[in-house]
């Protein structure tokens, strides 16, 4: 199959043919990373720049490892010692990019659309390493390569997506994946934190978590985003944590070898116990291990140029 897209900008947009392919080539670089040189020439004279305009540990380490791993010449935007802080807009800093030589754009912003306003102006590949509340297709797809390594496939797996619907990028991006690789998705939290508009994208809403929980093989715990509300959601974060929060006891209504994950950072003892992120089901280490070779296989396809994978 040749992949013939020249960015990655969201899941939404990506159909189930294309999303195996991203997985498959993640595959052959997970081969990689498991050798004592890890590292191939996949991207030798590709310069990738990393424009970052939120904090991030875990998203951006693993882009500029997998970068590495692929030979490419990497340059790190920081943001308090550049030009946007003179006044300079975000089109121009990427143009500005863009004329020295940066073949590769990675981009997280605040603002949703981002990515995509890039994709339209600029000649460069863009990728979308987080934009807003929109979408964070990256995880979603990190999340999707460690669940089929564990179970096999993805077809016919009950998925929960557990807590703060409304703000979170990576709820919206595993939504489209899991659906698109044909699992049955449902989402729990707060009235206030499911958007009307989630069930127009054919998954189950539930409000009580015991409930939301029953034959899942899948667990995906989201972090409260405070940045990201502008008003109170809920009462308070004990309150939060006695309804939403996953604790063994409650786990034990889901299935036996059901994989508990989480996007990063946790509040531990807000979205779920030490208990449980530290428990044989916690799948939550084997996700940022595996980011690496998904976001090598996402740099390699888009600057692949649509040869054959």
């Amino acid at each position: 199959m040749v992949f013939q897209r020249k960015h990655i900008l969201g899941l939404e947009e990506l159909d189930a043919r294309e999303i195996n392919l991203v997985l498959d080539t993640a595959a052959s670089m997970k081969e990689v990373s498991e050798r004592d040189v890890k590292k191939v020439p996949a991207l030798k004279g590709t310069t990738v720049v990393n424009l970052f305009f939120e904090p991030s540990t875990r998203t951006r380490s693993s882009f500029e490892i997998a970068e590495k791993r692929l030979s490419a010449d990497v340059l790190n935007f920081t943001l308090s010692q550049s030009s946007v802080i003179k006044g300079e807009t975000l089109l121009d800093t990427a143009r500005n990019l863009e004329a020295m030589g940066a073949g590769v754009i990675v981009i997280r912003h605040s603002m949703s659309g981002a990515p995509w306003l890039l994709a339209k102006e600029l000649h460069s590949s863009i990728i979308n390493a987080g934009d807003g509340s929109h979408e964070h297709p990256s995880q979603a797809l990190l999340d999707l390569f460690t669940i089929r390594e564990i179970k096999g496939e993805i077809g016919g797996l009950v998925v929960v997506i557990v807590g703060d619907i409304r703000h979170s990028r990576v709820a919206r991006s595993n939504i489209w994946g899991f659906l698109r690789l044909g699992a049955e998705v449902r989402v729990v939290g707060p009235a206030t934190l499911i958007p009307k508009e989630i069930e127009y994208m054919d998954v189950k809403v539930f409000y009580t978590l015991e409930e939301a929980l029953k034959d899942a093989d899948v667990v995906i715990m989201l972090r409260i985003q405070m940045e990201r509300q502008g008003s109170e959601y809920f009462p308070s974060l004990r309150e939060y944590s006695k309804f939403y929060g996953l604790s063994r006891e409650k786990l034990r209504i889901a299935k036996d070898d059901v994989s508990v994950m989480h996007p990063g950072p946790i509040n531990r003892g807000v979205e779920l116990s030490s208990e449980v992120a530290d428990d044989v089901n916690s799948v939550i280490l084997d996700q940022v291990s595996n980011g690496i070779a998904v976001r090598m296989a996402m740099l390699y396809l888009v600057a692949s140029g649509g040869r054959n994978v």
